[in-house]
């Protein structure tokens, strides 16, 4: 059964914004994760008579006319500006950057909210033309604690359905869910928001090259590997291009291998961190075994790690590894997943000897959902921070 619920981020854009601080704010992340109804949910309880929202997807000609249009409509009603699916506008970042300036000089200048699906071109816009003039909102995938509060998720549906709340509905009819997230969700995120803005010189490639890496869940592999597993005649860039992609797209994470020099940590071979579970069970198609379990699971761990924003590595050093290595500032964690008892702690000893001021964690079922409720709180109190 489906419920309105209010998902932690939008607490967060809605704190900017009463904070009044003359910036752009800006959501984003993954498409089909709520943002839109999360937003006109916030509008709902909180700025019904004080908010102007329009979506450029329903406008046949949203160019920098009717933008402007927008801006002056909402800084004449003194009224909070949301401006839905933005990328669909002509030379959006240009125009928002000029009416921002002109804003500026105003005493009582109009706060502005911008959000879209296509995050590539979304994050392209705001590097290139609105450096130092926003403030940016992540959205993620749902987790376990919002899939089961809005749809009755079990955990362990969650560990092979979870990450978008559109699939939960078909989660119990496999071959219609397998379907709905390939067509509705990984197939339109590859072609509206990768392939449409950039240069890929085989579509095709790109596309059998997204299955093939999600075969690899929080797991290390070589550049060198990936590309005689997608057999292609190209070179390694090749792959490093391809994952920057599906990065920006919010579709995985690679991360680098964590050390003290910064030259081995950008020489090291990714590992590959699918942001949803689900990515993972299209790759499978059938229930997991206790291996596949446990690389779900650690994959849901490291979601979740993601969602703290600070740097995300792995450690690997000879025999000896760790699931995760999280930097914040001078404070390190090592953090070893284990979905049993039967994982070693030996990764983590060795950890600890080469960086005896590191932090040593251990997440497994038993404390995973208070780990998940404040990831980064979990941690520092861990540290004593």
């Amino acid at each position: 059964m489906e419920k309105t619920i209010k998902l932690n981020y939008i607490n967060s854009l809605s704190s900017n914004l009463e904070k009044n601080n003359g910036l752009i704010q800006v959501l984003t992340g993954p498409r089909q994760v709520g943002k839109t109804t999360s937003i006109l949910l916030l509008i709902d309880e909180h700025y019904k008579n004080s908010s102007y929202y329009v979506s450029a997807d329903k406008v046949f000609n949203s160019d920098a006319d009717w933008l402007t249009q927008q801006w002056i409509q909402a800084g004449q009603d003194k009224k909070i500006l949301f401006i839905d699916e933005i990328q669909k506008c002509e030379n959006w970042a240009e125009v928002i950057k000029k009416l921002y300036d002109e804003n500026k000089r105003n005493k009582k200048p109009i706060r502005c909210v911008l959000l879209g699906s296509s995050s590539l071109e979304i994050q392209k816009g705001l590097t290139e033309s609105l450096t130092g003039r926003f403030q940016q909102t992540h959205a993620y995938h749902w987790n376990f604690e919002e899939s089961n509060r809005g749809y009755d998720v079990t955990f362990e549906d969650y560990l092979q359905y979870g990450g978008y709340p559109g699939s939960y509905n078909l989660r119990h009819q496999p071959d219609e869910w397998s379907a709905y997230v390939k067509n509705s969700i990984v197939n339109t995120v590859i072609e509206k928001d990768i392939l449409q803005y950039q240069n890929v010189k085989s579509p095709a490639l790109f596309r059998q090259a997204f299955e093939i890496i999600m075969g690899y869940p929080a797991q290390e592999i070589s550049y060198t590997k990936l590309l005689g597993q997608i057999q292609d005649r190209g070179n390694v860039e090749l792959i490093k291009n391809y994952l920057k992609l599906y990065e920006g797209a919010f579709l995985l994470r690679a991360l680098e291998k964590f050390s003290a020099k910064i030259v081995k940590t950008k020489s090291s071979s990714p590992k590959i961190l699918p942001l949803a579970p689900c990515f993972f069970q299209l790759t499978v198609q059938s229930s997991y075994n206790s291996d596949e379990r446990g690389r779900a699971f650690e994959v849901v761990v490291g979601a979740q790690l993601c969602r703290t924003n600070e740097s995300l590595y792995y450690w690997r050093e000879g025999q000896h590894e760790v699931d995760f290595v999280l930097k914040k500032g001078k404070l390190i964690w090592a953090i070893e997943v284990k979905s049993n008892s039967s994982k070693s702690q030996k990764g983590l000893i060795a950890f600890k000897k080469q960086y005896p001021n590191a932090y040593i964690v251990t997440i497994n079922p038993d404390n995973y959902f208070e780990f998940e409720k404040d990831p980064m709180g979990f941690l520092q109190a861990i540290a004593g921070a």
